[in-house]
């Protein structure tokens, strides 16, 4: 969903909130497994991104992509700050270290997800069938009704068009 929304007034922000607030929320809270941390998390995204309205610039990201750079941003900042403290146990240690691995897994899915939104829906199609369901080439061919080389050609070119996206979005390689 794009949105053309200003943070520069509080109707604004509200509007972005509405728009976004709910799985902005929904993505920090899993990535930090507590709903009252989660909940700081996107208060602060919003914050800033109030703070940084000016900066906002509409052809390069789409403002769901801005806040989403803006809360990974918060989040890593929330995780190095629970990591300071001295842990009780090893156990708790270990713990630790596994959200900002989760925060990086899942804000990398997200990257790719918005990514594969980018490009044309015949890569984007041939990608999810071959590389997320595991499907080989002749049954997506089949699938589709194409040839095996076609559905080849496709996985070939859409991955170089999603790690253009990818590229584009900020994303390092």
């Amino acid at each position: 969903m794009r949105t053309s929304t200003s943070l520069a007034d509080e109707a604004g922000v509200r509007a972005a909130y509405a728009a976004h607030g709910a799985e902005l929320y929904g993505f920090a809270a899993s990535a930090l497994g507590d709903r009252a941390l989660a909940e700081e998390a996107v208060q602060e995204t919003f914050l800033r991104a109030w703070r940084a309205a000016g900066r906002y610039d509409p052809a390069i990201a789409s403002l769901r992509t801005w806040l989403f750079a803006i809360l990974r941003n918060v989040l890593i900042d929330l995780i190095r700050a629970r990591s300071v403290r001295p842990p009780l146990a090893e156990a708790e240690s270990r713990e630790a270290a596994e959200p900002e691995d989760a925060l990086e897994r899942a804000m990398l899915a997200w990257q790719v997800e918005e990514a594969l939104r980018r490009i044309g829906d015949q890569h984007r199609q041939v990608l999810i069938e071959v590389y997320y369901r595991g499907r080989p080439y002749a049954e997506v061919a089949g699938h589709l009704g194409v040839p095996e080389g076609t559905v080849k050609s496709r996985v070939y070119y859409g991955l170089r068009a999603l790690r253009l996206a990818l590229e584009e979005m900020g994303v390092p390689g």
